[in-house]
């Protein structure tokens, strides 16, 4: 071989494209992961928020009716955490009830509002989010008002 016929011969196999295919996938498999385990945190994300928003919801209605009066913070506690244990979520949740007057003319209408915090963790990406220094739990907190449903009495 003469020199002249050694940079052919490179340039040859520069060319080749053999491969090439499983060095881009190698290249493109580690984002696809990230993407896509995004994709399915983020939609049970949005399933717990909305289980959340639900048990809030079903606090609120149980705070507002009479027969339920006597001990309000109790039986919502025990409401809003049945109701979370049947959607799958065992964690604890941190459960607020408040009662509002609101003045209407003469008369005063009780408002119960009831906020329901919990942490959730990222399933998919919470590993990969503590190898950088991140956190995986997020809190979701919902909250739910509604008017009791008792006649308006004096302020």
């Amino acid at each position: 071989m003469t020199t002249k016929t050694m940079p052919r011969m490179r340039r040859g196999l520069w060319r080749c494209q053999s491969g090439a295919e499983l060095v881009e996938f190698a290249l493109v498999f580690p984002t696809l992961l990230l993407v896509l385990g995004g994709v399915v945190d983020l939609g049970m994300l949005f399933q717990r928020y909305e289980v959340i928003t639900n048990a809030a919801r079903e606090g609120a209605r149980i705070a507002v009716l009479p027969d339920y009066a006597g001990n309000v913070s109790g039986n919502v506690n025990a409401r809003v955490t049945q109701y979370l244990t049947a959607a799958g979520l065992t964690g604890t949740p941190t459960i607020g009830v408040v009662e509002t007057p609101i003045a209407a003319g003469t008369q005063c209408i009780k408002v119960q509002t009831v906020t329901v915090s919990y942490d959730s963790d990222l399933l998919i990406l919470g590993p990969v989010f503590t190898l950088f220094g991140g956190g995986t739990a997020r809190i979701i907190t919902a909250t739910s008002s509604m008017r009791e449903e008792l006649a308006a009495t004096g302020c």
